[in-house]
């Protein structure tokens, strides 16, 4: 792809919802890749922060929160005004997914977002019990306005690197070991396909594998959380119950975990919060390492997308997923930090920009393993001076998160009515092919790795030698 290349247009309005990291990195790759009016682009925020990015361009900027009680009001004469089709950007914390998307396509806009987010309070709302502040009740919400309003102008649910890219990463993981297998069949092209190749080649569970390396030229303070993106957002999931696809390989769950009582029945929590869940999983460079069950919604995306049904509707393969998260090491010591006061978030916060990492990387990808090759990874190893000769204002993870954006966006525009999607149901291919150049060195990798190896050590474990890629292998008790 040629670096300024358009590669969409967007005719009428764009509101961008958010101006933060995230906010900030997509802005540059619209201005190279998609073809609109500047004069027709607002950006609202309730930050002032970054204005000046904007006012040297000329874009306008509502300085106010996205709320509950404003965002009709406020949003439908932005994404109205002048004709065309206008395109929601929400990049914001603290906005309801739910309620922007059904307003925004009510209004013939198109839409996408990079998590299902809910209104302010949700995520410590003690009335609520660990089901109802969980992901996979905040997908439903999603998947029952779907169903309830299906066609229609098209909106993206999720789709920032994860959720969103890894889940096109993972299809092409499978036909990668496909064709490494010496196995025949055509491409899949629907769910139920993708599904029975994921079962025919024996895989029992996929992580969301992620290492950050990037390291700042000042140490972390104490009584500061520091992280590589929204430091709202990771603390907001962070205390959420862990939750995973739960697969049908599964002999065991915790003592502490909960199925639900509707839905799709994809995926079981934990009463326990995520970002204070170890797993043992595996990414290239460090290899073995300890990450964290921070609840995503690509945990139960992806599960329920490979699930296998029989005739009578009963699930007969799934493979376990979960995020296997290992943040940058400032990240770290704030949640080891904030765990030790209760969960009490940090006075002071703070996202590492680009010029302050003095290097490191962000190695995203997905391991798939129990098959006949063991474990396989397949990702995106993208470094900060990478991320700083392609585009500016962003440090590798949040380049990740905003090219997947642009791929998102670019699927929209050329498919303006293919209803509510998530990142699972749409083309990888096309999104891979804009997202590429962004993503620094995309590289598959085998190993011989398992959650058993080296163990048991000192010390007597409960462990099940019977299948090393049993869940009570690689959760950390």
């Amino acid at each position: 792809m040629v670096k300024n290349m358009k590669l969409a247009r967007v005719d009428g309005p764009i509101v961008l919802i958010g101006f933060g990291s995230i906010g900030r990195g997509i802005l540059p790759l619209l201005e190279r890749h998609i073809d609109f009016d500047a004069k027709r682009l607002v950006v609202i925020d309730p930050s002032d922060a970054d204005r000046n990015l904007l006012d040297e361009r000329g874009i306008r900027f509502v300085q106010s929160a996205v709320t509950r009680e404003n965002y009709r009001d406020l949003l439908s004469p932005l994404l109205t005004v002048g004709g065309g089709q206008g395109f929601c950007i929400n990049l914001s914390v603290d906005t309801s997914s739910h309620d922007i998307m059904d307003l925004a396509r009510f209004l013939g806009a198109l839409y996408i977002d990079t998590v299902a987010e809910p209104w302010l309070g949700f995520y410590f709302d003690s009335s609520k019990g660990p089901a109802d502040r969980s992901n996979y009740a905040l997908r439903e919400v999603i998947l029952d306005l779907r169903r309830r309003s299906p066609g229609g102008p098209t909106a993206v649910s999720c789709c920032g690197a994860n959720p969103g890219m890894v889940s096109w990463f993972v299809k092409q993981a499978l036909l990668n070991l496909q064709n490494d297998m010496g196995l025949s069949g055509a491409e899949p092209q629907t769910k139920a396909e993708w599904a029975a190749l994921a079962q025919h080649l024996g895989v029992k569970g996929i992580h969301i594998a992620e290492r950050d390396t990037q390291r700042a030229n000042t140490p972390k303070k104490r009584g500061m959380f520091v992280n590589t993106w929204s430091v709202e957002g990771f603390i907001s999931e962070g205390l959420q119950p862990a939750e995973l696809g739960w697969g049908s390989h599964e002999n065991w769950m915790p003592e502490n975990g909960r199925t639900h009582a509707t839905g799709c029945q994809s995926a079981i929590y934990l009463l326990q919060p995520g970002a204070n869940t170890r797993v043992r999983s595996w990414t290239p460079t460090p290899g073995a390492q300890f990450g964290f069950l921070v609840t995503h919604n690509e945990a139960i995306s992806i599960a329920d997308y490979l699930t296998v049904h029989d005739a009578s509707g009963k699930a007969v393969y799934r493979p376990t997923c979960h995020y296997a998260y290992h943040p940058c090491d400032d990240a770290v010591l704030s949640l080891h930090e904030m765990f030790g006061q209760e969960g009490q978030r940090q006075p002071e916060w703070k996202i590492l920009d680009e010029n302050e990492i003095v290097d490191g990387v962000d190695e995203l990808g997905v391991l798939l393993y129990g098959h006949a090759k063991n474990a396989y990874w397949f990702g995106s190893r993208l470094s900060i001076e990478e991320t700083r000769a392609l585009a500016p204002y962003q440090n590798a993870t949040g380049m990740q998160v905003t090219s997947a954006v642009l791929a998102g966006m670019v699927w929209a525009l050329e498919n303006p009515e293919a209803g509510i999607v998530e990142a699972d149901d749409i083309d990888f291919r096309r999104c891979l092919e804009v997202q590429m150049p962004y993503l620094g060195s995309v590289e598959g990798h085998y190993t011989d790795w398992t959650p058993l190896k080296g163990r048991p050590g000192l010390f007597p474990e409960d462990i099940d030698a019977s299948d090393p890629w049993q869940f009570k292998n690689i959760l950390v008790r």
